[in-house]
């Protein structure tokens, strides 16, 4: 039997009952809750109608909605009934058409032109599809139609043209509709986000004001006001969440985002102390335990890290092994290693996983155990190229912390053997050779990766600070350390190199404003070490012996302060 005859028999049978036939289509178009003025009745649906309607609806069925969407659409201009062209939408919209789904809705709206659901629909479709300037009169007409839900309507607009790619276009449009409601709080609002969305940070911060002046307690205001005020003024953004806690100290969101923000400004002490305050009015969350967790491994106190991050496991939060990493470094940074290797060994999935299985094979060699560290290297899952690589350099890590210089340089050539422009292997091979003073192979090596990738800051800053650490080509080296700085100028390595090749230049005051930045940025051993020595040459002794006394007690046993500290006899 053909599907064609197929249908034709199904026809005829529904056609024998046609009360039933007919009170069943009837029933989709009820259960569609599309208005139900002057539509056709029962006995007018003729024979024909029934068969087309079965037609469209097999289609679909069928999952041929572009034939479907059309059939109906056509049945819906015969019938002049918005049931159908409403049902017509639904099959658009299924199919993922936009463009048919705004055909359709067009069609449903010119039969019913009072459907706020109809409007709806098409100003949404228009949006998303890009045709603001053609959907705004829609809008228009929605507001004037609909003015108990004009603020309801523009906080879905809000959301609608938040993906949009146009976002000028979309202010335009928040601006042109926000014209005569300016004592709506949620137009004002609206426009704010636009505002924001278009970078015009004045603009958006007037208007989210604006909205707050209207609704002095609606916590969306408060977080987009902030928010704003945080792109240039962090501090004022502080303040004026705080000030708002003070009146609403149950505002969850705001003081959430005032934590954030807090630590991303680095008051730990700070962003502590309001995640302490969520934690008090939920205990039981565990994305609190994790924060105060973290935040309390930035601030060294391990102890209380520990508490929160196993409780945030007990918890069990969305990802453990995340959990667990941090926890391997709460003990490794206490050096309690063991502890460490047992915590990084739980980590077995995640993003995490890979890192975690390295430091373990480290930890396993930095306790004597080089053997069976490299071993353990052996076993680690990878799953791309760089992670093998990574492999290799652990291993070469290994060797060269055992000073088995000349193993950890034939392992990197095995890896490079294998993935020759590697520029991450070929820095690692250059660093090997600079602990065995073999500049030519160093350079080499980092001039190979300058090619590879003009932009790999750090190969420029190896190359520029091997030659001013040994004090040679000093001209050189100053160019190569600038434009590292240029490529990164945040980046404390290449602020310590720029400071360091100053010095060396004889250029104190440049080189001590570098090393301070440096410093500052990262409490690094050897940029203390590099700064006291500055500090020292400029007849600053008591300020050198602060720094190096200070970063001896924070690293005991560093090589470059021990060394640092003999060479200037400081005491």
């Amino acid at each position: 039997m053909t599907a064609r005859f197929a249908v034709a028999v199904l026809t005829a049978a529904l056609f024998s009952t046609p009360v039933l036939a007919q009170k069943a289509i009837n029933k989709k178009f009820e259960d569609n809750a599309v208005r139900r003025e002057a539509r056709p009745s029962v006995d007018s649906l003729t024979a024909e109608m029934l068969y087309e309607f079965l037609l469209a609806e097999i289609a679909s069925q069928r999952d041929q909605r572009d034939v479907a969407a059309e059939a109906y659409a056509a049945l819906a201009r015969e019938t002049q009934d918005p049931r159908i062209a409403q049902r017509g939408v639904e099959v658009a919209l299924a199919s993922r058409d936009p463009l048919l789904a705004i055909k359709a809705t067009k069609l449903w709206l010119e039969l019913e032109p009072g459907s706020a659901t109809a409007q709806q629909t098409l100003i949404a479709l228009l949006i998303t599809t890009e045709k603001i300037s053609e959907a705004t009169p829609y809008i228009k007409n929605l507001l004037t139609a609909q003015p108990a839900i004009a603020g309801r309507i523009f906080m879905q607009l809000s959301g609608l043209t938040a993906k949009s790619s146009d976002k000028q276009a979309v202010l335009k449009l928040m601006e042109d509709l926000s014209v005569n409601h300016k004592d709506l709080a949620e137009a004002r609002f609206a426009t704010a986000q636009a505002a924001r969305a278009a970078q015009q940070p004045a603009l958006a911060l007037s208007e989210s004001k604006a909205a707050l002046a209207l609704h002095p307690e609606w916590e969306l205001a408060v977080l987009l006001h902030g928010e704003v005020l945080a792109q240039s003024a962090p501090s004022q953004a502080i303040q004026f969440y705080r000030d708002f806690l003070v009146k609403q100290p149950k505002a969850r969101e705001v003081r959430t985002t005032l934590a954030r923000l807090l630590a991303g400004e680095k008051d730990y002490v700070g962003a502590r102390k309001e995640f302490e305050a969520l934690l008090t009015a939920s205990p039981e969350t565990a994305e609190y335990h994790l924060a105060l967790g973290i935040l309390s491994v930035e601030m060294k106190d391990y102890g209380a890290a520990e508490k929160y991050l196993t409780r945030a496991l007990d918890l069990n939060f969305r990802d453990p092994d995340l959990i667990r990493t941090y926890l391997g470094q709460i003990n490794e940074d206490q050096r309690h290693f063991d502890q460490a290797i047992k915590w990084y060994r739980q980590v077995d999935s995640g993003e995490t996983y890979f890192a975690s299985q390295v430091r373990v094979a480290s930890l396993m060699a930095k306790q004597g155990d080089i053997t069976g560290g490299v071993k353990y290297l052996k076993t680690i899952r990878t799953t791309n190229a760089e992670q093998q690589d990574m492999v290799v350099i652990a291993h070469a890590q290994i060797l060269r912390d055992a000073k088995q210089y000349d193993s950890a340089l034939d392992q990197l050539a095995q890896g490079l053997a294998t993935n020759p422009d590697s520029a991450e292997l070929l820095y690692d091979r250059a660093m090997t050779a600079e602990k065995m003073n073999k500049l030519d192979l160093l350079e080499a090596d980092l001039r190979r990766i300058i090619v590879l990738k003009p932009d790999y800051a750090q190969a420029y800053n190896a190359l520029g600070y091997t030659l001013a650490d040994r004090n040679i080509r000093l001209p050189e080296a100053l160019q190569l350390i600038e434009r590292a700085y240029q490529l990164d100028p945040d980046d404390a390595a290449i602020l310590d190199s720029l400071g360091w090749v100053h010095y060396r230049l004889g250029n104190l005051d440049k080189g001590l404003a570098f090393l301070r930045q440096a410093l500052s940025s990262r409490p690094d051993p050897e940029i203390a070490a590099h700064l006291a020595e500055v500090l020292y040459a400029r007849g600053e002794q008591a300020e050198a012996k602060t720094i190096s006394e200070k970063a001896l007690r924070e690293n005991p046993g560093n090589e470059a302060l021990l060394l640092m500290v003999k060479k200037l006899d400081i005491k």
